[in-house]
């Protein structure tokens, strides 16, 4: 399976990410991940990217391709990937696709995860983690016991949620119809426990 990974935070892309990896056995590749293992290796394109990330520089999508190509020719990918957190722009969507077909490794589906904005909201905002154990609970869901001392992230503030849901539904506003218009979308509801969004991750990729 190639698949590419959609989802807004706190959708719970990540988890289901994890669950695909581990079902299908094969990676999951995010953009950040593979930038800094790409940076440890000192490749020449790790060694690019490094010059724009130290410079405070996005890295340019040519390079992040690059990375992507290098990345999916190692032997864990044979069977597969799961690209999560990129493409984000239809130009990066458009420049990876002609890469992959030129592999004759194109995409298989583009799975976006769909949660109202108001729980994502609720999913975030409640999150505390515990300073001395890093461990994360959610005040609603998963509440800490009573010694645990909580600290509220500042990528946790309600501020800062509503700014990095606006930057994703901008993006995906013309990336889900690109991936609708070549019949790879598929869209599930995110709504529920873990095991209940797997079953209809699992049944949507099955069709």
């Amino acid at each position: 399976m190639r698949l590419v990974l959609l989802g807004p935070p706190a959708s719970g892309k990540g988890t289901q990410g994890d669950v695909l990896a581990q079902r299908h056995e094969i990676p999951k590749i995010s953009t950040g991940d593979m930038l800094r293992a790409a940076r440890a290796a000192g490749t020449p394109l790790g060694r690019e990217a490094a010059s724009f990330m130290e410079a405070g520089k996005l890295v340019p999508d040519e390079v992040v391709i690059g990375l992507v190509e290098e990345r999916i020719a190692q032997p864990d990918a044979t069977c597969g990937f799961i690209l999560d957190g990129f493409p984000r722009t239809v130009a990066q969507a458009d420049a990876l696709d002609k890469k992959l077909k030129a592999l004759g490794a194109p995409l298989d589906a583009a799975l976006q995860i769909d949660v109202p904005r108001s729980l994502l909201l609720e999913r975030a905002v409640l999150r505390r983690i515990d300073k001395r154990t890093g461990q994360i609970y959610h005040l609603k869901y998963s509440p800490p016991p009573p010694e645990a001392e909580l600290v509220h992230r500042a990528d946790d503030q309600e501020a800062t949620v509503q700014k990095r849901l606006d930057e994703y539904e901008a993006m995906t506003a013309a990336l889900l119809p690109y991936y609708e218009a070549r019949e790879l979308l598929r869209r599930v509801d995110g709504v529920g426990s873990p095991d209940e969004v797997t079953r209809r991750v699992v049944e949507a990729l099955a069709r």
